[in-house]
């Protein structure tokens, strides 16, 4: 597994560098990372199928695939999102005196961009770049509720196993459509709680959540309103910057 990903890995970065060449013949491909020619061809077909080269039509050689560019735009959003959200995020816990955090989808997971920590001594921290399965917080269940209907399905389906459990947590999701936010308690971490909602781009795509995260024996009925309206007001914020509104 391990070799066939290096070889693979010898063929990309061919490809790259070599910008100026856009056309490699198969034979030429195998010539160059020294592979046997059928070894060449089956890992081409692999790269292929993921987008990760592309055959040209017209001569049947062989270049770099669209992926890379998608990964390289989502990696640019995800850049300029966090750019975009720091002076909100530092709005948001200056007024509300909690941490605020801002995350994105990734595949079956969310992970944590940024977060803007709360001045008390006793606060919720969460490690960025943690990888957070999307069933989990109200970060990901706003997340799973305001992405495409199939995609939340699949989701939900693969990463919770046991019906009733996967049954209820969708169910959750078009009220939490219909509200705009989510709210949870303990799902993370034992005493927390955390009040999140989307980040929309154009067309309503989903692009992330922003959310408080609070310690819950601070927190009141009347306390967690007033979060939810606030995380609400700075999401939508948040939402019309992305969109340059």
């Amino acid at each position: 597994m391990v070799q066939s990903i290096d070889r693979a890995m010898q063929i990309i970065h061919l490809f790259i560098e070599n910008p100026k060449k856009d056309n490699w013949p198969i034979s030429q491909i195998a010539d160059e990372v020294g592979l046997p020619l059928s070894t060449t061809h089956r890992l081409i077909s692999s790269l292929v199928k993921y987008e990760l080269v592309a055959q040209v039509e017209l001569t049947k050689n062989y270049m770099l695939g669209p992926k890379w560019m998608e990964i390289g735009l989502k990696q640019l959003e995800s850049m300029d999102l966090r750019m975009i959200a720091r002076p909100i995020l530092e709005r948001l816990t200056k007024e509300v005196k909690e941490t605020s955090f801002l995350s994105i989808p990734n595949h079956y997971y969310s992970l944590g961009i940024d977060r803007v920590d709360s001045p008390h001594k006793v606060r919720v921290v969460e490690e960025l770049g943690e990888r957070i399965p999307m069933p989990i917080g109200a970060p990901n269940k706003v997340m799973l509720a305001f992405m495409e209907e199939k995609k939340a399905i699949e989701i939900v389906t693969e990463l919770v196993k046991e019906e009733k459990k996967r049954d209820n947590i969708l169910s959750q999701l078009p009220l939490i459509r219909e509200m705009g936010y989510a709210a949870s308690y303990a799902e993370m971490t034992e005493g927390t709680a955390s009040f999140a909602a989307p980040i929309l781009g154009f067309g309503g795509e989903l692009v992330g959540a922003l959310s408080i995260g609070t310690i819950t024996y601070e927190t009141t009925e009347e306390r967690a309103v007033y979060l939810l309206e606030k995380v609400k007001e700075y999401a939508q914020l948040l939402s019309n910057a992305v969109r340059g509104v």
